[in-house]
């Protein structure tokens, strides 16, 4: 599950898992920092995106923990596979 430019995707409604505390802390030390960075993720078809982009917010929302980037995409971070060079041990596959 994820927004893209204002728009909910969700076509899989697994449980959430949320990721170690670390993987967090990168996330929201690039917010503060506001480094353009590199985020892999699982999108609505199970495809896998890379963008680049700034970290502008990390928060909990319906049972979940979200990242907002700034182009726009909100994505679930137990969907988010690899930040720069941090894998995320608990992404989906």
């Amino acid at each position: 599950m994820f927004y893209q430019n204002g728009t909910l995707s969700d076509t899989s409604m697994k449980p959430y898992t949320p990721p170690a505390c670390s993987f967090s802390d990168y996330l929201e030390a690039a917010a503060v920092l506001r480094q353009v960075s590199s985020v892999t993720y699982r999108d609505d078809a199970d495809g896998q995106q890379t963008v680049q982009a700034k970290v502008v917010d990390i928060y909990a929302a319906d049972g979940a923990d979200w990242c907002k980037l700034d182009n726009g995409t909100v994505i679930r971070l137990d969907h988010i596979e690899q930040f720069n060079d941090i894998q995320n041990s608990v992404a989906e596959t």
